[in-house]
């Protein structure tokens, strides 16, 4: 069993395999997974600072959404029904002030963070062609990818305005647009086949993900077969 704890930053974090990944109070997680090595489990992380005082900032303002049915007949049905259960649909105004804040408050975590990210990225180049980002947010990953043409990148959001600052970033960096590919949708159920994508990224994504235990399931499901699952949480894990 996979068990998710919370940590704070440390600047003496090493990058690991998850076989071992222990829990430690004084550091940050970061490693490089083989998609065969993945466990799961329930996440006990119940914030991501930042992130989560804007959304109860304005939540007061956002109208309830009524709920819909989970009955669904197909793929594309499953998928929307869980956007729409995990994410509900929200005004566009608070959608754009989400992703705006998040686009200029982060960068001073980005610039701190730079050289470890330089690390972990360092894994990709050269051996993945397709990599699925879960939580593009507004694109701060992406100057990692650049130099590389035929890497595509699959960003996947469940805030489409996110969109705009994402492709922003992408073009300020020199990743060609056709090779940035964004996907509104839930780390839950990501619409993307099976065995597709040659390794799947996250930063500072599973303390937000509702179900943890499916977000890592759909992760195993599109990785191929010795693919890499790269993440950077304030979270971590301890392999029983």
């Amino acid at each position: 069993m996979l068990k998710l704890v919370r940590l704070h930053y440390s600047p003496s974090f090493q990058l690991q395999p998850l076989a071992s990944l222990k829990t430690n109070q004084k550091r940050r997680s970061a490693a490089a997974i083989p998609s065969k090595q993945l466990s799961l489990a329930p996440s006990f992380c119940s914030c991501c600072g930042r992130r989560h005082f804007i959304e109860a900032a304005t939540a007061a303002f956002l109208p309830s959404s009524p709920s819909k049915s989970n009955a669904s007949t197909s793929h594309s049905d499953h998928y929307l029904d869980l956007l729409n259960r995990i994410h509900p649909p929200r005004p566009d105004w608070y959608e754009e002030f989400y992703a705006s804040v998040m686009d200029t408050s982060m960068k001073p975590y980005e610039a701190k963070i730079a050289g470890y990210k330089s690390q972990l990225f360092e894994k990709l180049k050269g051996k993945a062609k397709r990599v699925l980002e879960i939580g593009i947010g507004t694109g701060p990953n992406l100057e990692y990818y650049a130099g590389d043409n035929e890497v595509q990148v699959f960003g996947l959001d469940p805030n489409k305005k996110m969109e705009k600052y994402a492709r922003a970033a992408a073009t300020a960096v020199g990743l060609p647009s056709k090779n940035f590919h964004f996907i509104e949708a839930v780390a839950e159920a990501i619409p993307i086949d099976d065995s597709s994508v040659d390794a799947v990224v996250g930063t500072l994504v599973l303390c937000s993900v509702q179900d943890v235990n499916m977000a890592l399931t759909e992760v195993k499901r599109v990785l191929k077969p010795g693919g890499l699952f790269l993440f950077i949480e304030h979270v971590a894990a301890e392999v029983l």
